[in-house]
C-alpha cells in the first residue's frame, strides 16, 4: 500500500507564506507526476501545481509567480512554497502521486488565509 501524508497547513494573514510538505511511504518503486490540488468550501477540487519525474512543472494561472512546487525524489517528498497568500487561496490542500500509472491522493491539510 502506498501513503501520502501532507504537512504544514494552517492559519496565516494575506500576504504571509507557507510551506506544504506531502511524503510517500509504503511499496513506491517510481513514482511518476506529483501535484497538489485544493479544494475551497463549495467548490470542486482543482489542480495547483505538478511536476514530473523530471523536474517539469505546470501552474493553475491564479497561483503563477506565487507559488512554487518541488520534489526530492531521494525521499519521495514534495512541496508546495506559498507566498503572497491571499484569501482566496483558504482551501484543504491535497497532494497526489502517480504511482505505475495508479493515482494516490492523502487526507489533506486544510491552510486558511485571513484577511
Amino acid at each position: 500500500q502506498v501513503q501520502l501524508v501532507e504537512s504544514g497547513g494552517g492559519l496565516v494573514q494575506a500576504g504571509g507564506s507557507l510551506r506544504l510538505s506531502c511524503a510517500a511511504s509504503g511499496s513506491i518503486f517510481s513514482i511518476n507526476g506529483m501535484g497538489w490540488y485544493r479544494q475551497a468550501p463549495g467548490k470542486q477540487r482543482e489542480l495547483v501545481a505538478v511536476i514530473t519525474s523530471g523536474g517539469r512543472t505546470n501552474y493553475a494561472d491564479s497561483v503563477k509567480g506565487r507559488f512554487t512546487i518541488s520534489r526530492d525524489n531521494d525521499n519521495n517528498t514534495v512541496y508546495l512554497q506559498m507566498n503572497s497568500l491571499k484569501p482566496e487561496d483558504t482551501a484543504v490542500y491535497y497532494c497526489k502521486a502517480n504511482i505505475l500509472w495508479v493515482d494516490y491522493w492523502g487526507k489533506g491539510t486544510l491552510v486558511t488565509v485571513s484577511s
